[in-house]
């Protein structure tokens, strides 16, 4: 499973980091970063990434199988 970000879409609003805060991060300008290298959703983590997705209000988040 694989996090993809939509950069140019997404407002910074951080609900996916309070999602999941081992996935994302907001760096010091407010920009979205999607922790696992290339995206990847460890083992264990998909729930979480699931809940990331589904709450961002502007759906800048998607999930890749």
């Amino acid at each position: 499973m694989r996090i993809t970000v939509e950069q140019a879409r997404c407002e910074g609003h951080g609900m996916c980091v309070d999602a999941a805060p081992d996935l994302f991060h907001l760096d010091d300008d407010g920009e979205l970063v999607v922790l696992p290298e290339g995206g990847l959703v460890p083992a264990g983590q998909e729930d979480r990434a699931r809940d990331a997705v589904r709450v961002c209000p502007i759906a800048a988040l998607a999930l890749d199988r």
